[in-house]
């Protein structure tokens, strides 16, 4: 059975970066592909990016374009979220998802579409 794991969170500065890893157990990635979503409190759960199970398709979110990158090791059967120039406005719990989807050619970032998720991680972006 399908597990992940988020890590990487924490407190950090506006203008600073954080790498999250989203880690899997039970399974290999390799046919899966990995979404990143976040929840602020008091708001709906929100896409960030997603990566197709091969790594060559991403997809970013506006609020994440040009500043965060994810990436995937298979061999690793992880995923990483490098989050650069971060804001208030990036606080949240962030949550990783994954989707059997071998081959994929493109992803979303639609929750209803990710039948496996983490347990989250709080980012907070506080001076």
């Amino acid at each position: 059975q399908l597990q992940l794991v988020e890590s990487g969170g924490g407190l950090v500065q506006p203008g600073g970066s954080l790498r999250l890893s989203c880690a899997a157990s039970g399974v290999t990635l390799d046919f899966y592909t990995i979404g990143w979503f976040r929840q602020a409190p008091g708001k709906e759960r929100e896409g960030v990016s997603c990566i197709t199970s091969t790594g060559i398709y991403t997809h970013y979110t506006r609020s994440a374009k040009g500043r965060f990158t994810l990436s995937r090791d298979n061999v690793k059967n992880t995923v990483y979220l490098e989050m650069n120039s971060l804001t208030p406005e990036d606080t949240a719990v962030y949550y990783c998802a994954a989707e059997g989807s071998p081959g994929a050619a493109y992803c979303t970032v639609v929750p209803g579409g990710y039948p496996n998720w983490g347990q989250g991680i709080q980012v907070t972006v506080s001076s």
